[in-house]
């Protein structure tokens, strides 16, 4: 009897097996370990991948005791991933040009590799919705935390002109100073600003279920017929914002997409696979939600 990718075989989990996870707070609304040991049945890895709630105090202790006891490393989500850049003790190209880290490594050497693959991956999902971004194009993110600060840099890495606007405006400056280029829009005046930019995007927790404002669903009245809005948040799948936008006959693309395909980073560097990102593994983690 044979096993289609959608019915992976049983996973192996040995005295020998594989350990990482996923680092966050709240940590519950997390598909990474739905996708993740998908990937390890389907690959017949001997390993698991566990959700990790850690409060902000306790990050640091959290992250040294994981590594003191064996595991290969851990992605790291909200609030965790500026923290995370401070306590990496190498960090890749990208997490420098990001500023912040979503993806630790614990090397064999001791060191602590830390990785920013948010950006890469949002691109990619755009790409994978054949919607890529289209050079001297401007795109306005809004928020201003490390997942704004990767998605920004791997956007004018390509040739995009990025506008960053933040409830909290000093977060905003702060950011723009960090990546030249970059414009700051007041978040009152946002919405009024859209027909401006050809590409919206939600890197906020607001619109996720759970957060701070599940209801987040600004005006997108001022927008360009070709705007396309993005979400990071895939939990619910079609945020409030998302939804607006499909009213107005605006494309979307949703956060799904990001997290499938940042996931390939730590997958590989963990387990020792480098897993597909295709219909099968999204369906899976789409019966999970």
């Amino acid at each position: 009897m044979t096993t289609s990718p959608t019915t992976p075989p049983p996973q192996i989990i040995t005295g020998k097996a594989r350990l990482a996870g996923v680092m966050g707070w709240p940590v519950e609304h997390s598909r990474s370990p739905a996708l993740h040991n998908y990937w390890l049945r389907r690959y017949g890895v001997d390993g698991a991948y566990v959700p990790l709630p850690t409060a902000p105090e306790d990050f640091v202790a959290a992250v040294l005791g994981l590594q003191a006891a064996g595991f290969k490393g851990v992605n790291v989500t909200i609030p965790h991933k500026e923290a995370a850049y401070k306590l990496a003790d190498v960090l890749d190209a990208s997490a420098r040009r990001a500023g912040a880290v979503n993806t630790l490594v614990f090397r064999e050497d001791g060191k602590i590799l830390g990785l920013s693959t948010d950006g890469s991956g949002f691109v990619a999902s755009l790409e994978a919705s054949s919607l890529p971004p289209r050079p001297q194009t401007r795109a306005l993110l809004l928020g201003a935390g490390g997942a704004a600060r990767s998605v920004a840099a791997a956007l004018q890495d390509r040739g995009i002109k990025v506008a960053i606007t933040n409830r909290t405006q000093e977060r905003a400056v702060t950011l723009a100073a960090a990546l030249p280029g970059t414009d700051v829009l007041a978040w009152s005046e946002w919405e009024q600003q859209l027909g401006e930019f050809a590409l919206l995007v939600n890197t906020t927790s607001l619109g996720m279920a759970g957060g701070p404002d599940p209801l987040f669903c600004p005006s997108l009245a001022q927008a360009a017929e070709d705007l396309v809005v993005a979400d990071i948040v895939y939990a619910p799948l079609v945020t409030p914002l998302l939804a607006a936008a499909t009213r107005q006959g605006l494309r979307t693309v949703g956060g799904l997409g990001m997290l499938l395909h940042q996931a390939r980073f730590g997958f590989k560097e963990w387990f020792g696979v480098d897993p597909q990102v295709d219909a099968a593994t999204q369906d899976h983690v789409l019966n999970s939600l």
